[in-house]
């Protein structure tokens, strides 16, 4: 397999994590380039559903090896807690995880601060407050950022807390937190321990691979509409889920990245405030939530819902360079009498066929639709691309063609197995 990258082409939310996990079989190496714990990616493997926050999505393969770049922020307890999980159901973690040592760490301050602001109605975007956002500023502020390097030098890591502690004594105060320092270094210490054998220079680790022809999956989290850059900003999260951020989350050059297969969910979902163009009217929305089982892998809040956004869809492809596209969902349809598809933008009399920069004008952008008629049949036990039913392949069809770009892949269910893999 070709070094392919799995991104989210809308709000997140797509399915990425079943799609990396559907083609870890065919490589050698799994990495995942950002994120943190704000990030749910549930795989569904005969029956047995696994939900990860920082493991990459390819753990659940036995001799594959699993990186968690540099561009990723690590709630380390978290982290503990999942590989715990998974060795007590048959998956042990050991020598096929690798974390980067350049890895920024959150602390307990980064929830506190964010669930200070959360609360606070005039700066709410909807965080899931696991402390992400305020670890990646703490990274940029380059004053008090703590990396999975510290942590193996203790009484480095000891001294960079404390420092940085005294600029969020306040927001303690505020929420109401009692800390003991002394149970903290301690438990610190063991987790340091428990880490040591996994930290390590993961750039060199993928060159290496690269330089031994070895496959690499490269994996993102969230989606293209919520890059910090290119998304709907402020609503957006606070790293770079794009392809720049696999070269900057991995310490990857541009080249090492051959294919860039993007998700797509057969329709568009989002969590947390802001513009939402195509959103379903709420009866309508609240109907396929439940068919798809729209609700966060890590709040458990509700998504919203809507029809798919070929405008948006094109801007996430441009920016990224998709070269495939798998279809994630596409049975939620299956009992949907008319389908839509948002070719274009109505805004202040104009049509609008690119995904605007300014927050004002997206609220207003109207969705021009196409409508089709729906399949009206169960896709779940369809196993190759000719069993579809045919309303449903001109569906697919008609997406790639707007899209501009081969859709290779269909997912018809949430296991692994109720996947088609078309070319």
């Amino acid at each position: 397999m070709r070094n392919t990258f799995i991104v989210g082409s809308q709000w997140g939310d797509e399915s990425k994590g079943k799609f990396v996990d559907f083609l870890a079989e065919q490589a050698d190496v799994v990495a995942r380039a950002q994120g943190g714990p704000n990030a749910g990616h549930t795989i569904v493997v005969n029956g047995e559903s696994y939900v990860f926050h920082l493991l990459p999505s390819g753990i659940l393969h036995r001799g594959k090896l699993n990186v968690i770049g540099n561009g990723v922020v690590i709630d380390v307890p978290g982290l503990l807690k999942e590989m715990d999980s998974l060795a007590t159901r048959g998956f042990p973690v050991g020598d096929n995880l690798e974390i980067s040592d350049r890895a920024h760490l959150i602390m307990p301050y980064h929830k506190w601060i964010e669930h200070l602001a959360e609360e606070n109605d005039k700066s709410r975007l909807g965080t899931t407050r696991r402390g992400v956002g305020p670890a990646y500023a703490d990274k940029a502020r380059r004053v008090s950022g703590i990396r999975m390097c510290d942590l193996m030098e203790f009484d480095v890591f000891q001294k960079k807390f404390l420092q940085s502690l005294t600029q969020y004594t306040s927001a303690l105060g505020a929420v109401g937190e009692t800390f003991d320092a002394e149970a903290f270094f301690e438990a610190y210490r063991g987790y340091a321990e428990r880490l040591r054998p996994h930290v390590t220079d993961t750039t060199l680790t993928l060159s290496e691979a690269r330089k031994a022809g070895k496959s690499i999956l490269f994996e993102g989290a969230q989606g293209s509409l919520l890059d910090v850059d290119f998304g709907s900003y402020p609503y957006v999260t606070s790293s770079n889920t794009t392809v720049g951020g696999v070269c900057t989350g991995l310490g990857v050059p541009p080249q090492a990245i051959e294919e860039v297969v993007a998700v797509v969910k057969a329709y568009t979902t989002r969590v947390g405030d802001g513009p939402f163009p195509t959103e379903m009217d709420p009866d309508f929305g609240e109907t396929v939530r439940q068919a798809g089982n729209e609700y966060g892998a890590t709040t458990g809040r509700p998504r919203r819902c809507g029809w798919l956004d070929i405008v948006g869809l094109r801007y996430a492809s441009r920016i990224n360079g998709f070269t495939q596209v798998a279809v994630a969902k596409l049975d939620v349809l299956d009992n949907v009498e008319t389908i839509k598809i948002c070719v274009e933008y109505r805004v202040r009399g104009e049509l609008m066929t690119n995904f605007p920069a300014q927050l004002s004008l997206l609220d207003e952008c109207e969705p021009v639709y196409e409508e089709y008629s729906g399949w009206m049949s169960d896709t779940t036990t369809c196993r190759s691309y000719a069993d579809l039913p045919e309303t449903a392949r001109r569906y697919i069809e008609r997406m790639e063609e707007l899209i501009g770009v081969p859709v290779t892949m269909v997912s018809v269910g949430p296991d692994r197995a109720e996947t088609i893999h078309r070319r």
